[in-house]
């Protein structure tokens, strides 16, 4: 199973990576700004919040090579 995960090219990975932490920023960003019209803005401040720090997290563990 180990070498299933290693077939992948390490550019490739590490561009769907950047493009994950963007991806989640922004709908965070989207949710803060209550862009999607949810009626209960804790709601929508709570799963952007989620959804930026799991951005920045996925950022830090790609910058520091965990993936």
């Amino acid at each position: 199973m180990d070498n299933y995960q290693n077939n992948q090219p390490k550019g490739m990975r590490l561009v769907f990576g950047i493009f994950m932490v963007i991806v989640y920023v922004a709908v965070g960003i989207l949710f803060i700004t209550d862009v999607f019209n949810i009626d209960n803005d804790a709601i929508s401040i709570t799963v952007g919040s989620i959804l930026c720090v799991y951005g920045v997290w996925r950022g830090y563990r790609l910058y520091k090579g965990v993936n």
